[in-house]
């Protein structure tokens, strides 16, 4: 791998507080990211919003959904300047842009901008999802991967990949180590949303799922390890 884009839940920030951000689990992400970085392999990031508000919630809850969207997006951008800031903390520089203007919190997002700062050296994170309404981070991570020419879509979430079911529900699913793209919608697997998943598949843009929680799976699967699941 020489670029990759890395999808992380708002909800693994938490960690075991099981709310808001967990400055531990903040810690150990920094951590990974700076030693696949050191590695030369250049790397954006998008992050969820879940821990502080998600937007499709909202709305049951008597939310408009496009404000309850523009909550959401303002969730990921606390997420990224939170990263950025355990980043720098490890010594490795990073930038937040952000796909509505919001500067000074960051720059607004150009993909020929993210890629010169990555070819530097520079950890990316693209904050605000797409900028829309009625698209989730999924769908972001998915567009930006295939903008800035990543190798591959690395989702980071706390289950060892894809299973034939729910293994936190079914102790009888079987993980799949390689899945087609065909084989994910004909099984109705909840890898990512449609809208994503389409995205990724269209431009030939494979997935990699992965358990992001266990420390040194990040660099163990940029490195080559068959570790997760791979969607392509």
């Amino acid at each position: 791998m020489k670029r990759i884009l890395l999808k992380l839940s708002g909800e693994s920030l938490q960690g075991e507080q099981g709310y808001g951000i967990c400055p531990v689990r903040l810690t150990q992400y920094a951590e990974q990211i700076k030693a696949v970085a050191g590695k030369g392999i250049e790397i954006s990031i998008v992050i969820g919003g879940g821990n502080i508000f998600r937007g499709l919630s909202g709305v049951g809850k008597g939310f408009d959904r496009v404000k309850g969207d523009q909550m959401g997006m303002l969730a990921t951008v606390i997420n990224s300047l939170g990263l950025q800031s355990a980043l720098e903390s490890v010594g490795q520089k990073s930038k937040v842009l952000t796909s509505i203007n919001m500067s000074p919190v960051g720059e607004i997002y150009q993909a020929a901008k993210a890629i010169e700062l990555m070819q530097a050296g520079v950890v990316v994170i693209i904050a605000g999802g797409t900028g829309n309404p009625f698209f989730t981070t999924d769908t972001a991570s998915a567009l930006r991967g295939v903008e800035i020419g990543a190798d591959v879509l690395l989702k980071g979430t706390r289950v060892d990949g894809i299973y034939t079911a729910d293994p936190e529900k079914e102790p009888t699913a079987t993980k799949f180590s390689t899945i087609s793209f065909t084989e994910v919608i004909e099984k109705r697997l909840k890898v990512m949303d449609l809208t994503a998943f389409t995205m990724c598949m269209e431009n030939h843009l494979p997935i990699m799922v992965f358990d992001m929680d266990t420390y040194g799976n990040l660099e163990k699967i940029t490195g080559g390890e068959e570790i997760g699941t791979i969607v392509k």
